[in-house]
């Protein structure tokens, strides 16, 4: 009999669905050319999409289903397609999902008078899984029919809180006479009057949400309702019993009426057949089961039966096989049981191809939404792509939307034209050719700006000159940010900044937005550069001490003027919070302003470009250092008072709600371009960035140089002082990270403990029985934490289970699980199987849970019970056997409390989600000592010029600035995951000191000014990008002078 079990295949396949230039063709076998259309006669295939429109499709009888199928997906321009199918009723009044394999002339008896429905086949556990705005739109309108129709039914509060955000999507926000009268023309559940009252209540408290936003809350409801993405197949059980059979991502379940009384594992289930009229389930053998080794239930027909089996199969296959099942071969003799096999991607290479592929993204609008937000515009219209908004005229100079009124079209390209992260091709203003421009990629891989951040632009260029994207992965992908302006060159430039949720405008992440209407170098000027000024190795180490210097001062003016103006003069900050940072960070500012003043003298001099040159005598700047340093040190007495200036922070946020909302809208701000906690502690950390320039200066210069004696002596005074410091500072360091971590966690009571040290942060991949589910693991040295990402608004991560370290083991499990990559936790309560993303990371973090395990058998640090953790809402979400959950309890956070406030969404925790990767305290403490300052030339890899920019590395990431005066960045880059190489002669990169950054895609050239500049950023980038035991390795090569 046949069996829904295939062994995996080893080659993937599977398709891009809604792309017409792979239609048919497997995206993830490159070097195929798409199939003709087969010959035959044509028909006219009608299909009813989810929003009730209807589309027809002229299509030859003798194509597949599945050709049929990416037409329409082709049509809507969808990619996640694979979670979708199509549906008719056949000749025996059954419906049937559209076999992709078989011929539509096999399956379509009278194709003109058959209409096809366009539906959610695949329903996910978790909609985060869904990466794009256009297919959690598309499972909303499936939801939104479910529950008109009664299939899925819930309780009245769960119901009353899905209408609440269909009616946000589609009307905005609450208006008491207008949502009534909507609710009056428009039913929305069956017995809707009763419960107008209530979904007026809950639709009050919606305010704000983008019918994005509306989307996924609305999912996050559903996906927790009993009845969600079930389909009913009436079938009896062996006494007679009336029973209802469906299938989930789970396995096989089975219900009575609209109560589920069992269910089947697939981890459980060793085969699924069909005999005649009999479903049949065998199961594996377990002793503690009273189960019988087979199941049998009978249902109306073998029709029934063959119809149940078929989607079984391809749930089985969708959601734990790791490729697309292998056809069988086909038998030579005789054939016994059904050939059909599951065709077309599993769920997990749908998420991998999504996020590591590119895709051009077409925006699309929504039916029945009315919403007219100031910088989101929505239209009543069918669910089909826009025209290409090349074709439309291109915005006013202003760039503000609402300047006048605009046609639907022009008004979406204005809304449209979203830069793409990390994209050169669409950060250039330069002229395409018509193929570049057909075929340009943006970039949809698994960036952090993608699905944390919009990015809305208008440019003053000719239409052929602009390529548009979208940044995808977000729940507010249809809106775009407003539209402000720099100078640059004279020009009207682009504010590249995003801007978070409430309109806000929180520092870039990911995404060197810049364009080419910067100055762009000539190699001329360069080469009279070159001859122009010093040679010499330490001048260029002395003008690191200045780039940095000039870097060091703007991060003290963000607390002592941007946060004193932001937060220190409203009366609800603590006067005593107010006079620690005064005391502490003004003396240090006034000192630093007139050193920096000293410094830049002395390179001017240096360099030539004064009348009192002197050659010789000024070529120097140990001298100016230890006068300096001697003049820093009382001042250092006060750097202790660092944890200090955290805890009275700390705090005071605890005690006011207020302030504590005020720090966090500062944090959010463009000048604010990494947590304030950091900025915090950089004294202290310039001292340490002082003695590695000493350092560098005492290795180059011989005993007798000029110059020796005083470097030496200012070595020797800031390694004193940084030697008394090491300690205090490795402890803030600690606290300053626990600090951040907690305002990244949702769940976690009482993370920052005595005792309590931060390990490894970073993403693993824990097997349940839903299969593989992403989520990020937080190492401490008493307790692991797992928690998953929702697109919320406060962009934070929710915990789901902690495991305490104190008698846990851990071992390697690759092969007893068939899971690349795997090892198990067991620990005293529970046992956790995770994959990594590779054996490279993989070993980090058993080596480090190891540590960590070996630190908690000694250690008298804090009891994991600190972390009180509400988890009942979070347990179904990780045990496959107990899906269920009180509705009651799962409306409460959206009914009781007030919408969240947004944090950061551009932290590093954000960077290792999207990035697929790890981070340890050992490389945040690295990155902290490896920061670098100055201008650099970068080049895209399609591009011609040389662009100058002043470049700042800290905390992982490349911010970029038009020049060193700016306030805030213009965009940032963050390297994890990132490689930096030398080109190679293919690339035709004929210029010196030359270093290449690549990832994925994406590649940047950048041009350094000189052999010791060059070789420094090399050493920064790659303590960045390298695992932290190669970057301890690297840092400690590097010899001592002394």
């Amino acid at each position: 009999m046949a069996q829904p079990d295939p062994e995996p295949m080893s080659s993937g396949a599977g398709q891009r669905l809604g792309a017409p230039e792979t239609l048919g063709i497997s995206t993830l076998d490159p070097g195929h050319r798409p199939p003709a259309m087969p010959p035959g006669r044509h028909v006219t295939i009608r299909v009813r999409m989810l929003d009730d429109t209807e589309e027809l499709f002229d299509i030859s009888q003798k194509a597949s289903g599945k050709m049929l199928f990416d037409l329409v997906c082709s049509h809507m321009n969808l990619i996640e397609g694979d979670y979708f199918g199509l549906e008719f009723q056949n000749h025996q009044k059954m419906m049937v999902w559209l076999d992709h394999i078989k011929p539509i002339i096999k399956q379509l008896r009278r194709p003109k008078h058959t209409t096809l429905r366009f539906t959610v086949k695949f329903f996910p556990p978790d909609h985060a899984q869904l990466l794009e705005e256009l297919t959690r739109y598309l499972f909303a309108l499936q939801i939104k029919q479910d529950l008109s129709c009664g299939r899925l039914t819930c309780n009245d509060s769960s119901a009353a809180l899905m209408v609440s955000h269909i009616i946000q999507s589609e009307i905005g926000d609450f208006e008491e006479s207008q949502c009534r009268s909507h609710l009056l023309n428009n039913n929305y559940i069956p017995d809707q009057m009763p419960l107008i009252d209530k979904i007026m209540e809950f639709h009050s408290k919606n305010i704000g949400l983008t019918p994005a936003e509306s989307d996924y809350q609305l999912l996050e409801v559903a996906r927790r309702l009993e009845m969600y993405g079930i389909r009913l197949h009436p079938a009896k059980d062996r006494e007679g019993t009336r029973l209802s059979l469906a299938v989930a991502h789970t396995g096989v379940l089975v219900f009575q009426g609209h109560t589920r009384i069992n269910a089947f594992n697939w981890s459980k289930v060793r085969k699924l057949s069909f005999k005649r009229k009999r479903f049949l389930i065998k199961l594996r053998p377990d002793l503690n089961s009273s189960y019988q080794d087979t199941l049998e239930f009978l249902m109306a027909s073998r029709d029934c039966c063959k119809i149940f089996w078929k989607i079984c199969v391809e749930y089985h296959a969708f959601f734990r096989l790791f490729e697309e099942p292998k056809p069988k071969p086909k038998p030579v003799l005789f054939t016994r049981g059904s050939s059909f096999r599951f065709s077309g991607r599993t769920q997990k290479q749908v998420i991998d191809y999504v996020r590591e592929s590119e895709f051009k993204k077409i925006p699309f609008e929504r039916k029945h939404s009315r919403v007219q937000y100031s910088s989101r515009v929505q239209h009543n219209s069918r669910l089909s792509p826009l025209p290409s908004p090349r074709h439309h005229e291109v915005p006013t100079e202003s760039g503000v939307p609402g300047d006048r009124v605009d046609s639907p079209a022009r008004r979406h390209w204005k809304e449209s034209v979203l830069v793409s992260a990390e994209d050169p091709s669409v950060s250039q203003i330069t002229r395409a050719s018509p193929s570049h421009q057909r075929n340009g990629h943006d970039d949809r891989a698994g960036s952090v700006s993608r699905t944390e951040e919009r990015r809305g632009s208008t440019r003053q260029a000719h239409p052929e000159h602009l390529n548009t994207g979208v940044i995808s992965n977000s729940p507010h992908l249809s809106a775009s940010s407003g539209h402000s302006h720099a100078m640059v060159n004279g020009q009207k430039s682009l504010d590249l900044c995003s801007h978070s949720p409430d309109g806000r405008q929180p520092s870039p992440l990911t995404s060197p937005l810049l364009n080419d209407a910067c100055s762009v170098r000539t190699d001329d000027e360069d080469e009279v550069r070159r001859k122009r000024f010093p040679t010499d190795r330490a001048y260029f180490i002395a003008k690191e001490l200045l780039t940095t210097e000039r870097t060091y001062l703007k991060d003290l003016e963000v607390v002592t003027v941007s946060f004193q103006s932001a937060v220190g003069q409203d009366e609800v900050t603590p006067d005593s919070l107010k006079n620690t940072i005064l005391s502490t960070f003004e003396p240090l500012h006034k000192f630093h302003t007139g050193f920096l003043r000293e410094v830049e003298q002395r390179l001017a001099l240096w360099e030539g470009r004064s009348n009192a040159h002197i050659k010789g005598d000024y070529q120097r700047i140990g001298d100016v250092m230890l006068k300096n340093l001697q003049g820093l040190k009382p001042l250092t007495t006060n750097l202790n008072k660092q944890s200090e200036v955290l805890l009275e922070l700390e705090k005071a946020c605890k005690a006011s709600r207020k302030l504590e909302g005020l720090c966090r809208d500062f944090e959010l701000q463009k000048v604010c371009y990494i947590p304030l906690n950091v900025f915090i502690l950089r004294p202290l950390h310039r001292l340490i960035h002082y003695k590695q320039i000493l350092e560098r200066l005492c290795k180059h210069y011989p005993a007798t140089h000029v110059d020796f004696r005083d470097c030496r002596a200012a070595l020797a005074d800031v390694s004193e002082v940084v030697e008394q410091l090491q300690g205090s500072l490795i402890k803030m360091e600690n606290f300053q990270k626990l600090l951040e971590l907690k305002k990244d966690l949702m769940g976690v009571d009482n993370l920052v403990a005595p005792g309590r040290e931060f390990i490894r942060l970073g993403c693993l991949s824990k097997l349940s029985g839903k299969g593989l589910q992403q989520r990020m693991f937080f190492l401490f040295n008493d307790v692991i934490l797992y928690t998953s990402r929702g697109m919320t608004p406060t962009n934070q991560f929710k915990v789901h289970g902690q495991l305490p370290l104190h008698g846990m083991t851990i071992r390697e499990s690759e092969d007893e699980w068939g899971v690349p990559h795997a090892f198990t936790l067991v620990g005293q309560r529970q046992s956790v199987v995770v994959a990594a993303s590779s054996l490279t990371e993989m070993e980090k973090w058993m080596e480090d849970i190891k540590m960590a395990i070996e630190m908690a058998k000694t250690s008298n640090g804090p009891s994991s019970d600190l972390l009180t953790t509400n988890l009942t809402d979070n347990k179904c979400l990780e045990d496959s056997s107990v899906e269920a959950e009180s509705e009651d309890d799962m409306t409460a956070p959206h009914t009781s409390l007030e919408r969240p406030a947004p944090h950061r969404g551009n932290t590093m925790v954000h960077v290792c989600w999207h990035r697929n990767t790890s981070v340890s305290m050992v490389d945040f403490s690295i990155a902290v000592e490896n920061q670098l300052s100055g201008n650099l030339l970068r080049k895209f890899k399609n591009s011609n010029g040389w662009q100058k920019l002043w470049v700042v590395f800290t905390n992982f990431s490349l911010f970029f600035y038009k020049s060193h005066q700016d306030d805030y960045p213009l965009a940032s880059l963050p390297l994890l995951g990132y490689s930096v190489t030398i080109p190679s002669e293919s690339e035709n990169i004929h210029k010196d000191y030359v270093f290449k950054l690549h990832f994925k895609s994406h590649v940047y050239y950048f041009r350094s000014e000189s052999e010791y500049t060059f070789e420094r950023w090399m050493e920064v980038i790659r303590s960045a990008t390298v695992p932290s035991s190669r970057a301890r390795v690297l840092n400690s090569k590097e010899p001592h002078p002394h």
